[in-house]
């Protein structure tokens, strides 16, 4: 009997010694796929199927979850995707609120998160806490000063602001009020609204109030039409600029006649077709587009991209990482963020990065293109 149990504790410990190298490796994946920020997270749900199955040899196993917009179920399922799951990175949220405390348990379980959201401060300044974290999408202190310094040059002197009302909004105003007087710009106005709500007429009629030469909306997705569609209804006819946040078709056709002439810096996808065939940004469009249709028999937009991109910096960081440690292990989770921090001239569909262990979202103004809505299109602004 104590010959069978040796035996038994022998081969048990082979197996425990012997499961890392032939364990998968993990990816959680929070997204908004339902709630306010739906139209960032179904895209982005479409996405997962024509992410890569096998990354230097390792199968990749996706585990995606829905937060349902709320900032305590993206948390909740944060926790539930590195205690009971045991992956080796996060992906997400889609929102900035959402993903926020997300961070702390990333932080708290040393596990690397790529965040699908907007906001600076998810990854500035880096501390502790943020040294976990990375982001795709182009921050938005540097998107405000591509389109601030195009609103100046065009004569604007007066601006109105309208913003949702959470952290993509109140960190776009942030960046719009720090910037504009070194711009010669004025703003007139620092109206809100909740992504949920239905009318923004109130908040318009304060913008109309202060007659600026132009207006500036942060928002993101469907949720963006609303005050420029309040606006150009009460004989609004000036410019009207909005954040990248807007780039998507949805965006254009709740919006129709009402957001024709929209213009915003945004990430080269948008644009893709008005770049050479041979431009590294539009090759990796294009890459992306083909995956993404042979899964799904229709096109992706730029909410999608976020996901793709997210992965194409997690493959790129896999394999250093794997001759390091295995799968599953502290040490792996520790070597792909050295590796996501060592990153360097990587083109995405959001734009040319370059991490280091001061910048975690690692673009430039290289990354931030003029862009317009014109006759029902996103199109380049030459």
């Amino acid at each position: 009997m104590k010959l069978a149990l040796a035996g038994l504790w022998i081969v048990a410990g082979v197996l425990l010694v012997a499961s890392p190298a032939a364990a998968d490796i993990k990816v959680g994946i929070v997204v908004s796929a339902s709630g306010p920020g739906s139209a960032l997270g179904q895209p982005q749900m479409r996405t997962i199927a024509a992410l890569p199955k096998e990354i230097a040899g390792e199968k990749i196993v996706y585990i995606p979850l829905d937060d349902e917009s709320d900032p305590t179920k993206g948390t909740q399922n944060a926790r539930r995707l590195v205690i009971q799951d045991g992956v080796d990175i996060l992906i997400g949220s889609s929102l900035t609120p959402v993903t926020m405390p997300m961070l702390d348990v990333a932080f708290e379980s040393k596990t690397p998160i790529i965040s699908l959201a907007a906001a600076t401060a998810i990854v500035q300044p880096i501390d502790e806490r943020r040294r976990w974290a990375f982001k795709v999408v182009p921050n938005d202190d540097l998107m405000a000063a591509a389109i601030l310094k195009y609103i100046a040059k065009s004569g604007v002197k007066t601006l109105g602001y309208i913003g949702v009302s959470d952290g993509y909004g109140e960190g776009y105003y942030k960046e719009v009020s720090r910037l504009a007087p070194t711009l010669g710009l004025t703003v007139t106005t620092h109206e809100v609204y909740a992504r949920a709500d239905t009318s923004a007429t109130g908040q318009a009629l304060k913008v109309l109030g202060t007659n600026p030469d132009a207006v500036f909306i942060a928002s993101a997705g469907t949720p963006a039409v609303l005050p420029q569609e309040a606006l150009r209804e009460r004989g609004y006819a000036g410019k009207i600029f909005q954040t990248h946040g807007v780039a998507s078709e949805e965006f254009i056709k709740l919006g129709g006649a009402n957001v024709e002439g929209a213009i915003f810096t945004g990430e080269a996808f948008t644009i893709a077709d008005d770049l050479p065939a041979n431009d590294p940004f539009r090759q990796a469009r294009d890459e992306f587009v083909a995956a993404y249709e042979k899964v799904n028999g229709s096109r992706p937009n730029i909410f999608g991209a976020h996901l793709w991109d997210a992965i194409a910096l997690f493959k790129r960081a896999v394999p250093d990482a794997l001759k390091v440690a295995k799968p599953g292990t502290g040490e792996f989770r520790a070597a792909l963020r050295d590796e996501l921090e060592r990153g360097k001239d990587v083109y995405l569909n959001n734009g040319l990065s370059t991490m280091s262990a001061t910048d975690h979202n690692g673009y430039d103004e290289r990354s931030a293109f003029l862009i317009k809505v014109e006759k029902g299109k996103f199109r380049l602004v030459k």
